[in-house]
């Protein structure tokens, strides 16, 4: 009898202390889980912020660029211009917000590819704050000697619905030649500019702006214009109809012979 009772003992105890071990267990498995995917995205913003830092002309700016376009928020670029006349260099940033939403990474490579090969093909191969944000949003690249260079802006195209291999042929460029290097395709593609010279940058033209609005369908006539239903003559004028002649009445049967 005792036997038994201290064999119940014994498993009563082992399933309360199984019991115990399952939430640290499963705290355990949870921790490891949010570790690795965490650990995950690091890698793989570090890697995009390695391979764009000299586009971007900085660590900092290309981690900008990197985290901007993947959360779709702002994105803040600094850059030091050099005095002139013995002044000394200044540091100044500008802002501008992703003409798209949230990004995932792969989305985020095409995207900085696709703006680098269209600067370079513009020849800039070291471009400003205003310059990327151009590429990306659009704009007006202004050059020394007068004439400009309209850039579709590689995130205002993907945001009208565009796919990135129609993006990237509208830029002259096969999509799978941008992603093994956006350098070479920029310099490679047709109608390519070496040492382009920018005096400004405009902004205010974008890829959105070429398409018609909802109330204009490429020159259709306003239906405003059209003649006014109030101008057409009054039914009112014109004659009248002769009216029926009366018929006239018939003869009273009391008249009638014989009646």
């Amino acid at each position: 009898m005792n036997t038994r009772r201290f064999t119940t003992t014994l498993l009563a105890a082992g399933v309360l202390a199984a019991f115990a071990a399952t939430p640290a267990l499963a705290q355990t498995t949870g921790t490891a889980t949010t570790t690795t995917t965490t650990t995950s995205t690091t890698r793989e913003s570090t890697q995009l912020t390695t391979e764009f830092t000299t586009f971007a002309g900085s660590d900092t700016n290309a981690q900008a660029l990197v985290n901007g376009l993947r959360d779709g928020s702002a994105i803040t670029l600094t850059e030091t211009v050099a005095g002139t006349n013995g002044a000394p260099s200044t540091t100044t940033t500008s802002t501008f917000t992703p003409a798209t939403g949230k990004m995932g990474y792969g989305n985020v490579k095409i995207a900085l590819s696709l703006a680098e090969a269209s600067l370079t093909k513009a020849g800039i191969t070291d471009p400003t704050a205003a310059e990327l944000e151009a590429a990306l949003n659009g704009g007006t690249l202004v050059l020394a000697d007068g004439t400009s260079i309209d850039l579709q802006g590689v995130l205002a195209a993907r945001a009208s619905g565009e796919g990135w291999g129609q993006i990237a042929n509208s830029m002259g460029f096969k999509l799978g030649d941008v992603m093994r290097s956006p350098n070479a395709a920029g310099h490679g593609a047709e109608g390519a500019r070496a040492n382009t010279s920018v005096a400004q940058v405009d902004f205010g033209k974008s890829h959105m702006d070429s398409h018609p609005d909802a109330g204009d369908h490429g020159g259709r006539p306003d239906m405003a214009g059209k003649p006014d239903f109030a101008g057409k003559p009054d039914f009112a004028g014109r004659p009248n109809l002769p009216e029926r002649p009366q018929i006239p009445d018939h003869p009273s049967h009391a008249g009638r012979p014989g009646g």
